[in-house]
């Protein structure tokens, strides 16, 4: 691994030297030579979109956002499954904001989000942190209190080191824990993955160690970059990688080491460990992939929610297509279309009303678009 893109310079700098790069040539072929770099991080996304780098980097490269959100990608079955939880027994039902707020395929006069239930008169609150599930859990100490736990490796290992830390013993866990490397191997596995150089996520690097991303390079031969979320440190990984393409000497770069350091944070990971298992897990709108999702291992067994209360879920809703009709936030999370590329983009779907999870959270791509004023429809598909 090497750190040649993450000497200190500006954002203005790194700017003009990807200008002065030679236009590299494009591998996958893209029709008029584009270099299409994804971002796998919803909070890259938001970064890129926000400062305007799009307009300001050459006309040749495509930034694609990937499948960094995990409000998106959470199981259409998960949230059914809070929702009915929440309604039907006697629980507080905790959940990230985000979650309040995605829907679920149920006829209109049945809630089809956890903010409906709680005007239903369900008990579900809002929270930030595992902390605080564990403070309304004691706080409560005669109430059964369930913490829907919806994230990625960031937001898992917190939820990991609040279960060996020891919990009440009213709290338990709806998990829906994802690992995000497997989504991008999933892409680079299928022969068309649609990028040329990957931007890897510098949150998920903190905790797991950048190396989990050396297959990008060692086994698919595609330059990446671990980039922070300030311009300077994406313009960095994004320099570094179009370096790499122009010199043909491909490598795991680390463009944020001021938080990302080899190894990771072996804590968390030991958290990870002592309380979880992986498992083949299902993404929402995409299908099942291997060895993508964290469960409650037995030790933990009697805080899993879905082994205390009965169960409310629904085995048809386990398909793979489980976006709203007309919704192509599926095709947004794997970088196949642009936000504004879905017929409903702005339309029928804005945040005020969202119809699919990419446009409720502000890690969602369609989201931020929106959010970042880019909001006139596009055309029809990216995909190469």
């Amino acid at each position: 691994m090497s750190t040649g893109a993450s000497s200190k310079a500006s954002a203005k700098q790194w700017l003009e030297r990807i200008h002065a790069l030679p236009h590299p040539e494009s591998p996958s072929g893209t029709p008029g030579g584009k270099i299409k770099i994804m971002n796998v991080c919803g909070g890259h996304e938001r970064s890129i979109t926000m400062a305007g780098l799009r307009k300001a980097l050459p006309d040749y490269i495509e930034l694609v956002p990937g499948p960094g959100c995990p409000v998106c990608v959470c199981p259409e079955e998960d949230v059914f499954e809070a929702i009915q939880l929440a309604l039907h027994e006697d629980v507080i039902l905790l959940a990230f904001g985000d979650m309040l707020r995605v829907p679920v395929n149920v006829p209109k006069i049945q809630a089809r989000t956890l903010e409906q239930a709680k005007a239903q008169g369900a008990d579900i609150r809002p929270i930030a942190s595992p902390t605080e599930a564990v403070s309304i859990a004691r706080q409560n100490p005669d109430k059964a209190v369930v913490f829907f736990a919806a994230g990625f490796e960031t937001t898992t290992a917190p939820v990991a080191a609040m279960m060996v830390e020891g919990v009440p013993d009213n709290l338990s866990v709806l998990l829906s824990g994802r690992l995000t490397w497997p989504a991008v191997a999933m892409l680079l596995e299928s022969g068309t993955p649609g990028f040329d150089t990957l931007i890897a996520p510098g949150h998920v690097s903190t905790i797991m160690g950048p190396e989990e991303w050396a297959f990008v390079v060692d086994d698919h031969n595609i330059p990446a970059a671990v980039a922070g979320f300030q311009p300077d440190s994406l313009l960095a990984a994004m320099y570094s990688t179009l370096r790499q393409l122009g010199e043909g000497r491909y490598f795991l770069d680390n463009c944020y080491p001021e938080l990302v350091n080899e190894g990771g944070n072996t804590s968390a990971q030991s958290h990870l460990k002592k309380a979880m298992d992986i498992y083949d897990a299902n993404w929402r709108g995409i299908g099942i992939i291997p060895a993508s999702g964290y469960v409650l291992n037995e030790r933990y067994s009697k805080h899993d929610a879905r082994k205390r209360f009965p169960s409310y879920a629904d085995d048809a809703r386990k398909r793979a297509g489980q976006m709203p009709p007309g919704c192509d936030c599926a095709s947004v999370v794997l970088g196949k279309i642009y936000p504004n590329q879905c017929k409903l983009f702005g339309k029928a779907c804005v945040p005020r009303n969202p119809i699919g999870p990419c446009m409720v959270s502000d890690e969602g791509a369609c989201r931020i678009w929106w959010a970042g004023g880019m909001r006139e429809q596009g055309s029809p598909s990216i995909a190469s």
